[in-house]
């Protein structure tokens, strides 16, 4: 597909060196400077997420976690799980008897132990070439001097107002006078800065020893948590083997659980059994097939995916092929399936995705999330760190996948990716957008591989997903009517959605012309950028 230069839209970015695509234009900045300063694709990505925990803090946070793909020059991947565990005491029994039935976003209970830190300082021993003093450079800039806030930023953090005000010290620092800040506005963060200096300092451990540990550990308990500081000093950030699975001749490689990598891969699968690229990729067939494998796929996440010490089977089992053809037959072309699965998880969640590619061909995928918007809305005031709230994928009661048990992590919809073609590295990318973003993988690659897109066009196309509750398809508004009444046709209920649909980046590796090209979602402030 053409891009039509008459249109609102924005070209991909064609590098032969190096290129960084992020959701924020000074992260994408800091990024780029690292690159051209010498460092490689993580310590750039450690820099661009540094400087979104500060500029994006309704999206991300170093009180959240982290999961992240490096992909080697030669196609060897490895994947990074920086995602913390339940309180040792948060127990569906030590809930009970508190008399917690459902653990809520603003909920100490959702605070599970903030992994992202350690991952940073995991996948910098592990692959990178910088020290955290000389990569937090721009995000201890921003956090002290000042930043502006972008549109994006001012058009989220309007809608949560009322759960910032809700307590005394997130209010206190994340609104002005009460209201959220508009465009332009500069903000500071001096305890945020003081937290980032003292981490590029003296390591990680910082963060999950000593005042900084006690900070957080004191906010949590004052509000009824569970969380200690042996919780705390037990983080530890797990390297996993990525799960893969070819889709047309592509090989997708997808982080194992307790993330729902492998859920875009069944949703790929299901794909698989039909004929996509026979159908307008805007038209009512090809949204119908999408939305119907992702209902299903979705309803299989629900009764399976969690912590893997926790599941009842292998997840390799979900994406086999026998499995993976019983699921398709449940599709069927003309109408919108009877049975609506059930589903058991809040539809929006807030995260920042990047991704890096190097001058000596190193890729990283790398996805940071505080889950909900401002996560908790709990602060640990001395240290500035805004606590995620992803425990409230949990249940609070026991019998289910994802029941919330001492040291379990919970299940995570935050999912980075790559995509090998002959073995090759061809694809680093991501989707934000929450329970969205399984869906979202397959969209983005069904647009590239079946519809022949460029990676900019994939990402700015048109979105659709369902409401997890009511299965109510939502549309962006550039869905066509006629796409909207064919789906009415097929026993689909559709409304347009109140917002944009996620997010996404991608940079595309053609080793033989030794080209990078990149996209950066313009559902987001962020920008793509090479050299």
């Amino acid at each position: 597909m053409k891009r039509d230069f008459q249109a609102p839209g924005r070209s991909p970015v064609y590098a032969r060196e190096a290129a960084a695509a992020t959701s924020h234009p000074l992260a994408t900045s800091a990024a780029l400077e690292v690159l051209q300063e010498g460092g490689n694709a993580v310590d750039a990505a450690i820099a661009a997420v540094a400087v979104q925990c500060v500029v994006e803090p309704h999206m991300t946070g170093i009180g959240g976690d982290c999961f992240a793909i490096v992909m080697e020059p030669d196609g060897r991947l490895t994947g990074f799980n920086g995602s913390g565990a339940a309180p040792r005491a948060a127990t569906p029994e030590k809930l009970a008897e508190l008399g917690v039935k459902e653990i809520t976003e603003t909920s100490p209970h959702a605070v599970t132990v903030p992994g992202a830190v350690r991952a940073w300082e995991t996948l910098l021993k592990a692959h990178g070439t910088r020290d955290f003093k000389t990569l937090f450079k721009r995000a201890v800039q921003y956090a002290r001097e000042g930043f502006a806030v972008a549109p994006r930023v001012a058009f989220d953090w309007a809608k949560d107002v009322d759960k910032l005000a809700a307590d005394p010290i997130s209010a206190a620092r994340y609104l002005i006078d009460g209201a959220a800040p508009s465009v332009g506005t500069i903000l500071k963060y001096p305890h945020l800065a003081d937290t980032l200096e003292t981490i590029g300092e003296k390591g990680s451990d910082a963060f999950y020893f000593g005042k900084i540990a006690e900070d957080i550990v004191a906010a949590l308990q004052a509000r009824g948590g569970l969380m200690t500081l042996d919780d705390l000093a037990s983080c530890h950030t797990t390297a996993v083997s990525p799960v893969m699975r070819d889709y047309r001749g592509y090989t997708i490689a997808e982080l194992p659980p307790n993330g729902q990598g492998i859920i875009a891969l069944v949703i790929l699968g299901i794909l698989e059994h039909f004929d996509l690229a026979s159908m307008d990729p805007l038209g009512p067939e090809r949204f119908h097939l999408e939305m119907e494998a992702s209902r299903i796929a979705y309803a299989v996440r629900d009764k399976f995916v969690t912590d893997p010490g926790y599941m009842d089977v292998c997840h390799s089992r979900l994406i086999g092929e026998d499995y993976i053809a019983e699921l398709a037959k449940q599709v069927s072309l003309e109408k919108r399936a009877e049975v609506t699965p059930d589903t058991t998880l809040a539809p929006q969640t807030d995260t920042v995705y990047l991704t890096v590619v190097d001058k000596d061909g190193l890729a990283v995928s790398f996805i940071n999330s505080l889950f909900s918007d401002f996560g908790s809305g709990i602060v640990a005031p001395e240290s500035g760190v805004l606590l995620h709230c992803r425990g409230m994928s949990f249940k609070a009661e026991a019998g289910h996948a994802n029941s919330i048990d001492g040291g379990k992590r919970p299940l995570h919809t935050i999912i980075p990716a790559m995509v090998l073609k002959d073995g090759a590295p061809w694809l680093s990318f991501g989707v934000m957008g929450g329970q969205y973003q399984a869906c979202g993988h397959a969209h983005l690659m069904t647009n590239i591989i079946d519809y022949g897109m460029d990676v900019q066009a994939a990402i700015d196309f048109p979105r659709m997903f369902f409401d997890l509750d009511s299965h109510t398809l939502q549309a962006e508004k550039l869905i066509p009517p006629s796409t909207i009444e064919g789906l009415r046709a097929l026993g689909h209920e559709v409304e347009p959605v109140k917002g944009p649909i996620g997010g996404s980046q991608a940079i595309m590796i053609d080793k033989a012309r030794h080209m990078l090209t990149a996209g950066s979602d313009p559902r987001k402030d962020g920008s793509a950028a090479g050299y």
